[in-house]
């Protein structure tokens, strides 16, 4: 079962120039449409001149959310290019735009196509990737006398201490690799008096 997803560490940009049109590509790491937007109207802000804002984005540990815009280009000529450019290097969380600028040569259907395609491709190669991994969360609470044991798990199981609070026992959110949750949780559901409070195997 896949549990890591590619996505980008840092903006980046790409150009590319064909027959006086000019198209200057932009990669952004985004995970909510709200980021999408505001990364979007600062472009626009931006290249206020520009004839085109095309883009594509890519959202959700399983890639399950996407969208793809020609913004005034021939059908599925500028939108989806950028977009299977994003699919062929394996990203999410992702928003590429495609800036072009009328050189008053039309380049055709296969033109764009092209020229979309090599732009963002050319922003996606500028930066760097990186693999994170797919979570559950569990939440526990625990008496301080099993602090050791649940602590040889966290360390064995390489898992992340996401929340932890500490009164009259010890409460901590963890979250768990994808194709480790059944094994690490059912563990936790036999370290009695350690009560499971979400996120147990049902």
């Amino acid at each position: 079962m896949k549990d890591t997803y590619q996505m980008i560490t840092a903006p980046s940009e790409g150009f590319f120039k064909d027959r006086g049109s000019k198209f200057f590509a932009f990669a952004y790491p985004v995970h909510t449409e709200e980021e999408v937007k505001a990364c979007q109207d600062e472009l626009r802000k931006k290249y206020y001149d520009a004839r085109h804002h095309c883009y594509a984005f890519v959202l959700g540990a399983n890639q399950q959310a996407f969208r793809a815009s020609d913004d005034g280009e021939p059908k599925h000529s500028a939108g989806d290019p950028i977009l299977g450019q994003i699919r062929s290097f394996d990203l999410t969380n992702i928003l590429v735009v495609v800036v072009r600028y009328f050189g008053g040569t039309k380049l055709g259907v296969s033109g764009l196509i092209n020229a979309y395609k090599t732009a963002a491709a050319e922003a996606l190669e500028a930066t760097e990737v990186e693999e994170k991994l797919m979570t559950q969360n569990i939440s526990i609470q625990f008496e301080y006398d099993q602090m050791n044991l649940v602590m040889k798990m966290i360390k064995d199981y390489a898992l992340e201490i996401v929340t932890q609070e500490q009164a009259m026992n010890c409460t901590m959110t963890l979250a768990i690799r994808n194709k480790l949750f059944e094994e690490v949780a059912t563990t936790f559901g036999k370290m009695h008096p350690l009560k499971v409070l979400e996120g147990g195997v049902k």
